[in-house]
C-alpha cells in the first residue's frame, strides 16, 4: 500500500501545509502518521481496508465528537477530516509510561467517556451486540466435547443471561469497543483514548469488565489483584455518579459471563469472521499476543466462578 500522506486541499486549506511527517505503528486497518503542522504537532490517521472501512470512519468520527463533551477531556481534540479519503486529523499526545496501579486511572477516564452519550444520541452510532444464542450453543458443545457435565438448568440459565445482556441498564453509555492498553494516552493531563473504530451505544458495564475479564478484546491479558480491582471499580463507579448523578446498577457478574461465552475473543478482530473458535479448542491451542486461547478460557472460567 502507499505510504503518501493523504492530505487534501481541505485539509491544507482549513489546517495548514504539513511539514515532515513520519509513520507511525499501526494495524493493517489503518495507516498513521505524525505530522508537522503550522504551530502544532498532529497525528493523521487514514481508515483503510476491508468491506467495513466507511462504517469504522463514521464511527470512529462521531464517538470522537459525542466524548468532546467529557470534562477533563478523555480523547484527543479533532483537528479535521476528510471523509472522501477516510483521514482524521487529531491532537498529538505524549504518551507517558502508566503507573503500577494504571487501571485505575483508566477506569475513571472510561467512566468519563461511557457518561458523555446522551438519550438523543441514539441514531448516532449502533447498539452494541452482545453474545447471542449461537454463542451458547457452541459453549455448551465445548463442554461436551471435555466431558464435563452440563446439569439440566444450565441450558435455560445462558439464555436467560444473553436476553438480560440484549436489556442491560444504561444502554446510553458510549462504548469505546476495544478500550485495551495502547489503545489509552497516558499523559501529562490524563489518560485519553484513542481507535474508535469499533464505538457503539450501550451498557458501561460490558467495559468495566474487561478489567476482570482480562482485556478480552486485546492482544495484550492482563490479570490484577483484588485490591486493585476494587479500587479500579470504585474510581468507576464514582466517576460515573460525578458525572451522571446516577448509580451503576449491579451486572458485572453478567457482563464477565458474557465475555466468557464468546469464542470471537479468543482472536483478533480480522480472525473475527464467523467461525466457531470454541469448536477448535479441543484439537489445538493458538497464540495471540501474550497469551494462548486456552489461557484465556481459563482465566475467564475462574472470573465467572469466583
Amino acid at each position: 500500500m502507499s505510504s503518501r500522506l493523504p492530505f487534501g486541499d481541505g485539509l491544507r486549506a482549513e489546517l495548514g501545509a504539513p511539514g515532515r511527517s513520519r509513520t507511525l505503528d499501526s494495524s493493517p486497518r489503518s495507516r498513521v502518521w505524525r505530522v508537522e503542522l503550522p504551530g502544532t504537532t498532529a497525528v493523521v490517521k487514514q481508515i483503510v481496508g476491508g468491506p467495513d472501512a466507511d462504517e469504522r470512519y463514521a464511527r470512529e468520527v462521531a464517538a470522537l465528537r459525542l466524548a468532546t463533551r467529557a470534562e477533563p477531556p478523555v480523547v484527543p481534540t479533532l483537528l479535521g477530516t476528510d471523509p472522501g479519503e477516510r483521514v482524521l486529523v487529531l491532537e498529538h499526545l505524549d504518551h507517558r509510561r502508566p503507573a503500577w496501579d494504571w487501571i485505575v486511572d483508566h477506569a475513571a477516564a472510561l467512566a468519563r467517556l461511557h457518561a458523555t452519550a446522551r438519550p438523543e444520541d441514539a441514531e448516532v452510532l449502533p447498539r452494541w451486540q452482545g453474545p447471542t444464542q449461537a454463542d451458547v450453543t457452541s459453549f455448551l458443545r465445548l463442554a461436551d466435547a471435555l466431558e464435563v457435565p452440563v446439569a439440566p438448568g444450565v441450558s435455560g440459565e445462558l439464555d436467560d443471561l444473553v436476553n438480560r445482556l440484549g436489556r442491560a441498564p444504561g444502554q446510553a453509555a458510549l462504548l469505546h469497543g476495544d478500550p485495551c492498553p495502547g489503545n489509552d494516552l497516558h499523559t501529562a493531563s490524563g489518560v485519553r483514548f484513542i481507535d474508535f473504530e469499533q464505538a457503539s451505544l450501550g451498557s458501561g458495564l460490558m467495559e468495566l469488565a474487561y478489567l476482570r475479564i482480562g482485556f478480552p478484546t486485546c492482544w495484550c491479558v492482563t490479570s490484577a489483584s483484588e485490591p486493585l480491582l476494587e479500587r479500579a471499580e470504585s474510581a468507576y463507579r464514582e466517576e460515573w455518579r460525578s458525572a451522571t448523578g446516577s448509580e451503576i446498577r449491579d451486572g458485572l457478574t453478567d457482563a464477565c459471563a458474557g465475555w466468557l461465552l464468546r469464542g470471537d475473543a479468543l482472536v483478533e478482530r480480522a480472525r473475527r469472521d464467523g467461525t466457531d473458535h470454541l469448536a477448535r479448542m479441543p484439537g489445538r491451542d493458538w497464540t495471540w499476543g501474550t497469551a494462548t486461547a486456552r489461557q484465556r478460557l481459563v482465566h475467564r472460567l475462574g472470573v465467572v466462578g469466583r
